[in-house]
């Protein structure tokens, strides 16, 4: 164990070679200073353990060296010495922040107890400040693990909705591609939006999802060419609730299921399954409404070609209010209109949702997948039983 060293400031030398010798007999390192300015010298080199001072002294005075030590090393306890007519000096030095203080004259005992006192105080604080330090340290390394663990579990369920998302292009090839394109399209308005990180996931997850519940309509109503009759639609309608029922005991897709049950839903409550209006609508349901119509009218069908942007985008304008939140449509059509046309030709690669809300639009455009209709592919297609377009 390391001896203990103890600074002793004093302008008069006899006091500073008895207290020295005293200290130095009981086993700790002692150095001196004649004043203040001459002791913050030597502690602004540090190592010290303890300063023993004295309150009058020439240059600098005690109370002035400790105000100076309480800001420079504010751990290093201070002992002021003082003569008996200066008890009220003695307890303003208390108030600045001495540990302790000496009445001149003292006795040795005095002194070693309070010295013995104010190094074990100093010890004290310093192991719990270390106990701090290595508990902060501790929580910082177990936050980095956890939020590691809670990364990898993101892009977990990400593979998950990849399997979701690839399970239903087999199903419904007519529409491959749409759930990326889409996504794509309903994170760029929320993003505009303003709709926050751990929000624009959920919608994402949601948009991803949305038709997920075809999964579980017949084949021959989903791939029907032509009309379905109006018993065949009240069954396709029934994507909604299967999708919702599907997700709906996942944690993770909690709120991204009620975007699910609520996308085929209507501003003006004309839609399905539940008939709901204005703001009983989820906010990333109505931003979906706007993103997916726009998709479906500019993507070529087997029965029709693409729309122009130009008439896509007028169709939501002129079905603002009754389809479509009319607060949405102001966002979307404030965005240029070439970012829509570079979104679907500059798509490509895996999509990954858990990085949503940390990309950057462009990062988005390159993480998005890249299905654009192909006719030599999907020539025997049959018509899609569920256009998104108003």
């Amino acid at each position: 164990m390391s001896t203990e060293r103890i600074l002793i400031v004093d302008d008069e030398e006899p006091i500073r070679e008895v207290l020295a010798s005293l200290l130095e007999a009981a086993g700790y390192e002692c150095s001196t200073a004649t004043n203040g300015a001459e002791a913050l010298a030597q502690l602004d080199g540090g190592g010290f353990d303890l300063l023993l001072s004295d309150v009058l002294m020439p240059v600098m005075d005690g109370l002035s060296l400790l105000r100076k030590v309480r800001e420079r090393q504010p751990n290093l306890p201070v002992v002021m010495v003082t003569a008996m007519n200066d008890v009220a000096t003695a307890i303003g030095a208390l108030r600045t922040g001495a540990y302790d203080y000496l009445l001149k004259p003292f006795e040795k005992d005095q002194l070693y107890f309070s010295v013995r006192r104010a190094l074990e105080h100093r010890r004290l604080v310093l192991e719990n400040l270390n106990y701090q330090q290595g508990l902060e340290r501790l929580v910082a390394e177990r936050t980095a693990q956890l939020s590691e663990t809670l990364r990898e579990l993101e892009f977990s369920y990400d593979y998950t909705l990849e399997a979701f998302g690839g399970a239903l292009d087999l199903k419904d090839a007519e529409t491959e591609g749409h759930c990326h394109r889409v996504t794509s399209y309903t994170v760029l308005i929320a993003r505009r939006m303003g709709v926050e990180a751990a929000s624009l996931r959920q919608i994402a997850r949601g948009a991803f999802l949305h038709d997920i519940g075809k999964m579980g309509i017949p084949d021959g109503i989903l791939r029907k060419p032509g009309p379905l009759t109006d018993e065949e639609r009240v069954v396709m309608r029934r994507h909604c609730e299967i999708g919702y029922q599907a997700l709906r005991n996942i944690p993770f897709l909690r709120q991204a299921a009620q975007i699910v049950l609520t996308h085929q839903e209507r501003y003006d409550g004309s839609g399905y399954p539940r008939g709901l209006r204005d703001d009983e609508i989820p906010l990333g349901s109505r931003i979906f409404a706007v993103a997916d119509a726009l998709d479906a009218m500019i993507s070529d069908r087997p029965y029709r070609r693409a729309m122009p942007l130009e008439t896509a985008i007028e169709e939501i304008r002129r079905n603002s209010g009754t389809q479509f939140d009319p607060k949405v449509v102001e966002v979307f059509l404030s965005m240029p209109r070439e970012t829509w046309l570079q979104y679907r030709k500059s798509a490509s690669g895996a999509f990954r949702l858990a990085e949503i809300e940390k990309a950057e639009p462009n990062v988005l455009v390159r993480a998005a997948r890249a299905n654009d209709a192909r006719p030599e592919k999907r020539a025997g297609a049959q018509p899609d039983a569920h256009d998104c377009a108003p």
